[in-house]
């Protein structure tokens, strides 16, 4: 017995754009289970698999460390560091590489105009909805023209885990070095630091 899966996506004769490979900008991850959003400059290399987040320092957040993270999925590694005192830590990955695109096996949801009357950016939204699930797990939406992430939503066990919105992207990488971790990263520590000083 064979079962044919007919999506939207093959329907429309619609395929996913292929996200740029290397860029940087700046998101706002926004966690769901704490209610906390954290800010931050990104670097994302897609070639390599890595990316380089710094986060944005906040004068309203009193007793809050501010770290850079480079994560080396090729090496299955992160390296967290202190932004002021350049302590390291290294630790393991255990996510596999998740890249920053809309899957091949997608489906289209829908597409829109960011904004309102006169502005002009155009998106898709496409999502990992299967007809067996009951609901998707990954949300992405994509600018049309170049393939930009706008934002991406995950969820676990039917409620939202992360959103993250992506915003100011520039195609490829200014500064390849700041994926090199420090030098004080020698002798790093094995455990991850305190995101809070008090």
């Amino acid at each position: 017995c064979l079962i044919f899966v007919i999506t939207w996506s093959s329907v429309l004769g619609l395929e996913p754009c292929r996200a740029p490979l290397q860029w940087e900008g700046r998101w706002v991850l926004y966690d769901h289970s704490t209610g906390r959003n954290s800010r931050a400059a990104v670097s994302y290399d897609g070639l390599n698999q890595r990316i380089r987040v710094l986060q944005q320092h906040k004068k309203h957040t009193p007793c809050q460390k501010f770290f850079e993270y480079i994560y080396l999925y090729q090496s299955m590694v992160v390296f967290q560091i202190d932004q002021k005192t350049k302590d390291c830590s290294k630790l393991t990955l255990t996510d596999a590489w998740d890249p920053f695109d809309i899957p091949d096996n997608s489906t289209f949801e829908e597409q829109y105009f960011i904004g309102g009357p006169g502005d002009s950016v155009e998106a898709q939204e496409w999502s990992d909805r299967k007809p067996a699930r009951r609901h998707e797990t990954w949300v992405g939406v994509y600018t049309l023209k170049d393939c930009y992430p706008v934002q991406e939503t995950y969820t676990r066990n039917s409620s939202v885990a992360t959103s993250t919105r992506f915003f100011n992207l520039q195609l490829g990488i200014s500064d390849p070095d700041v994926f090199t971790p420090p030098s004080t990263c020698q002798s790093a520590r094995p455990e991850r630091m305190a995101e809070s000083a008090c």
